[in-house]
C-alpha cells in the first residue's frame, strides 16, 4: 500500500506543512474491483493513471495534470479478505517504530507488522482506538 507513489508525494512537499511529520501526505483507494474505479474517476475527475508493477499485482497511480494524485490498491489476496473499500490516508511521521510504540501504548492496535518498502519507507497500517484507520509512513532517505 502506499508503495513507491507515496515517497514521491511526502518527498515533493517536504519542508511545507504537507509532508512534514504529522501531515497527510498520500491517499490510496483500496478496492476490489480496480477498473470499475479507474473508470469512475477518470470520467468523473478526469484522472488518468500509470500501472507500476508490484509483487502481487499492479498498484495505479492517478494523476491529475499529470501530477500524482493518489493510488489505487486491489484487494485482493486473502488478507484482504473482509477488510472493507474505501479510501486510506497516510500521514508523514519522523520515527514510524517510535510513533506506533506509543500508538499502541494509546490503545491503537497494529493491523499488519510494520513493513518497509525499498527506496519508500517505513510503513504503518494501523486502527486507532476509535476504530477508523490510518497508514504512518517514515520515507526512506535519499
Amino acid at each position: 500500500m502506499a508503495q513507491a507513489a507515496a515517497k514521491h508525494d511526502c518527498e515533493e512537499t517536504q519542508g511545507t506543512s504537507q509532508g512534514s511529520h504529522g501531515t497527510f501526505c498520500w491517499n490510496e483507494l483500496m478496492t476490489r474491483d480496480v477498473e470499475r474505479a479507474k473508470r469512475f474517476y477518470r470520467h468523473t475527475i478526469g484522472w488518468t493513471f500509470e500501472g507500476m508493477p508490484m509483487d502481487k499485482g499492479t498498484y495505479w497511480i492517478a494523476k491529475s495534470r499529470n501530477k500524482m494524485a493518489g493510488g489505487i490498491f486491489e484487494l485482493t489476496s486473502p488478507e484482504y479478505d473482509g477488510v472493507p473499500e474505501g479510501w486510506m490516508s497516510y500521514l508523514a511521521v519522523d520515527d514510524v517504530d517510535a510513533r506506533v510504540a506509543k500508538a499502541l501504548k494509546d490503545g491503537a492496535k497494529l493491523m499488519k507488522p510494520i513493513f518497509e518498502v525499498p527506496g519508500v519507507g517505513r510503513i504503518a497500517i494501523l486502527m486507532q482506538p476509535g476504530g477508523a484507520g490510518v497508514g504512518w509512513m517514515t520515507p526512506a532517505a535519499n
